[in-house]
């Protein structure tokens, strides 16, 4: 017998997939519903709208990702080292659940809507991370000054977030070698432009 816990992720699963096939504005409850094979109600039980499923998708993958910059900070990589592991944290999301991705991109992070202004304190968090690796690193004389450290920070994610959309709209699937050989070129393209 499945548990809430399962039936709710069920669900959000399911979402995750609407979403992408369909896009967030042009689906509606009922395709969430179908995709998961659950009665229309049940998904009414867990979420009260549509909107309240891409806020907790967003939320939940958003907080994974702070917890990858705060993991990389703590570690004792160069600062190069710490913006690969988050890079590598991103490439490799995309990989296990590209659907999950293109809606957070597209939907989130991107869209000029209430989601992007309501999420942008939590969305600015990570940049706010980013750029204090940066501004050590520039304390340290690894990287040079002329760059601020919160532009550092929205150019690495930037070139991140434009790699992945090529991604998500490119028809062919993208091969593991070109995904690993990513996390190195974009901390290379960063970096080199960073170092002192």
């Amino acid at each position: 017998m499945a548990t809430v816990t399962d039936k709710r992720r069920q669900i959000l699963d399911a979402a995750v997939r609407v979403f992408a096939r369909q896009g967030f504005h042009t689906c509606r409850v009922a395709d969430i519903a179908d995709e998961a094979s659950v009665a229309y109600g049940l998904v009414y039980h867990y979420f009260s709208s549509k909107d309240e499923i891409l806020d907790t998708l967003f939320l939940q993958r958003w907080g994974m990702m702070l917890e990858a910059i705060t993991e990389a900070d703590r570690s004792h990589h160069s600062a190069q080292g710490k913006l690969r592991a988050i890079a590598g944290f991103i490439v490799d999301s995309y990989r296990h659940n590209p659907d999950l991705m293109k809606v957070i991109i597209v939907e989130v992070t991107r869209a000029a809507n209430t989601f992007g202004r309501t999420h942008l304190a939590r969305i600015r968090e990570a940049y706010a991370q980013i750029a204090a690796i940066v501004a050590r690193a520039q304390a340290e004389g690894v990287f040079r000054e002329e760059i601020t450290p919160e532009f550092a920070a929205l150019a690495f994610y930037g070139l991140i977030e434009q790699i992945l959309s090529g991604w998500i709209f490119d028809p062919d699937p993208v091969r593991d070698d070109e995904l690993e050989r990513a996390k190195d070129m974009i901390v290379l393209t960063i970096c080199r432009g960073l170092e002192a």
